[in-house]
């Protein structure tokens, strides 16, 4: 593990947050060693932040108002005191249709409004078979990095075809692009970028043992209590 703080951040996309999250001896608060940050669905944002968990939103638009049926502004989920905002996951881009121009500008009006993007970038089986993996990521990166040069923010590498499928990629497979990304960066010791391609309990040591790779965005392991504990556990352990 590096000198960065590992962060292990739990999207629990559009699912109810685990029962308990909010009690004190929560594996969902941040420890001495590890950031922990929790991505709830806009109904369950407010409760959570009111309960002490560092709290980020799955979605912002980059308008601060106006006719977006269903949207809600980075402006406003900053005024409710949250922390992060995820920008650009795949399933957004892929479902919701949100091009590397509209990630950007999500981006840019994060950081205006003090929240911190967490950037998702990441290539679909057909773009890696091609062997075109990292001319997307790069594509992806490059997209955001005249909004955020100096910012602080977080990259995720999300390879679309190891999500929700139960496939992972191998860690030296991960590392190799976690470290691709990194030579992209403009403060490339300092920045952050996290796996989020089915990280669990089974893999997490693998994985977080790469000098690259800083820590995870769990989606459905983030979900059970007892294994969300174990990858802090080991994050810990790793320090």
């Amino acid at each position: 593990m590096s000198e960065r703080k590992p962060l292990i951040a739990a999207n629990w996309k559009m699912n109810e947050p685990p029962v308990e999250c909010c009690t004190p001896e929560s594996p969902y608060r941040s420890t001495d060693n590890v950031d922990v940050w929790v991505f709830p669905s806009f109904i369950n944002l407010h409760c959570c932040c009111d309960n002490g968990l560092i709290t980020g939103a799955q979605y912002g638009h980059a308008s601060d108002q106006g006719a977006h049926t269903g949207d809600v502004s980075m402006k406003m989920i900053a005024d409710q005191k949250h922390h992060a905002v995820l920008c650009g996951h795949s399933e957004r881009r892929q479902y919701h249709y949100e091009t590397d121009a509209f990630v950007a500008e999500q981006v840019e009006s994060a950081l205006k409004h003090g929240l911190h993007p967490v950037i998702c970038v990441g290539e679909s089986a057909e773009e890696r078979e091609a062997g075109k993996e990292k001319q997307v990521v790069q594509t992806q990166v490059e997209a955001v990095l005249s909004k955020c040069e100096d910012a602080e923010v977080t990259f995720a590498y999300e390879p679309v075809w190891a999500i929700g499928t139960g496939n992972t990629a191998t860690p030296d497979d991960a590392e190799e692009m976690h470290a691709f990304i990194r030579s992209l960066l403009p403060h490339p010791d300092t920045s952050r970028i996290i796996y989020g391609g089915s990280m669990k309990p089974e893999n997490a040591e693998e994985l977080l043992k790469m000098p690259n790779i800083d820590g995870g965005l769990v989606g459905g392991a983030s979900l059970i209590p007892e294994q969300f504990q174990e990858m802090i556990a080991t994050a810990e352990k790793l320090v």
